[in-house]
């Protein structure tokens, strides 16, 4: 490891830092260390480090802004690469934007409503950053990211920069291929149209108003915490079983968002873990219904 770290410092590929706590790193604000933590200066900088992290034959993961994610307790072994500022490039071209995977998603989407481009409204409601939302297919009503991408540049485990079509991705509910073949979104390009100002800029300011009304932002959460079963709502089912308010240690069942789980103060993964299951075996003896998660979960418990 200290090889591995001298080499990354040499190479000068960004901040590397060891027994990074990661809960500094998730909006959720739980998580455990990195043994390795990775935050690239640019392109140049990712390349050359996923490049020795292959030579090394270490574990690696990728985080952006750390929404969706729940670190477990011991935290992660290997290679945690954060992607921030070397990777947020964005630029119109008629009707098609080109944007880095480190950048905002929401800002992304009000970026493209003040081109007058429709296509990004159902983003202004979804933390995170463009690359995780390409990674696991991103969406929010009734649209995401399989309607408007047209390609995405990839960084492979051996450090090798490939494009991916949209059918490439063979993108499904909250699924793309990236999750099982591995690799780091690095851009996308995504196809939009042009569209009335006015129609967009009050789209948004619904979607806005509605996430305000009706999600805890106030608290550290990490977004929705389970899929919607077919032709229902996980938030309703829960809210009817009673278990809105319900905690576990310093993690609850949002008051405001029953499919929303926060962090009270200093929850840990742990709790979050045990409040999900007990959700689950709640909902499943009531209703018959199988939860399923859509946060990623991560590390070593």
């Amino acid at each position: 490891m200290n090889k591995l770290i001298e080499e990354l410092r040499t190479e000068e590929v960004g901040i590397v830092l060891t027994d990074e706590p990661l809960a500094n790193h998730t909006t959720w604000k739980i998580g455990g260390p990195a043994d390795v933590f990775i935050q690239p200066k640019d392109l140049s900088g990712l390349v050359k480090a996923m490049r020795i992290v292959h030579k090394h034959q270490l574990p690696w993961r990728v985080i952006g802004k750390g929404s969706n994610l729940l670190v477990r307790d011991k935290g992660i072994r290997g290679v945690v690469f954060k992607l921030a500022d070397g990777l947020d490039h964005l630029e119109f071209r008629d009707d098609v934007v080109h944007v880095g995977a480190g950048y905002s998603f929401i800002r992304l989407a009000v970026m493209a409503g003040k081109e007058g481009l429709t296509g990004l409204e159902f983003a202004g409601g979804i933390p995170g950053s463009v690359g995780g939302a390409v990674y696991m297919n991103a969406g929010a009503h009734g649209s995401d990211i399989s309607r408007i991408l047209k390609s995405a540049e990839v960084l492979s485990e051996a450090g090798e920069i490939k494009t991916y079509t949209n059918h490439d991705m063979q993108y499904s509910y909250r699924h793309s291929i990236l999750q099982e073949k591995g690799g780091i979104v690095l851009a996308a390009v995504f196809q939009l149209a042009h569209g009335n100002r006015k129609e967009i800029a009050d789209a948004m300011a619904k979607y806005k108003d509605r996430r305000r009304l009706t999600q805890p932002l106030q608290l550290p959460c990490c977004g929705s915490v389970f899929r919607n079963p077919l032709g229902n709502h996980s938030g309703r089912l829960i809210e009817e079983a009673g278990l809105k308010g319900y905690r576990i240690g310093d993690a609850q069942v949002s008051e405001k968002h029953a499919n929303f789980i926060v962090n009270r103060g200093q929850a840990t993964a742990a709790d979050v873990l045990s409040l999900i299951k007990h959700i689950q075996k709640e909902i499943a003896e009531r209703y018959q219904v199988q939860l399923i998660p859509e946060v990623e979960v991560v590390g070593e418990g």
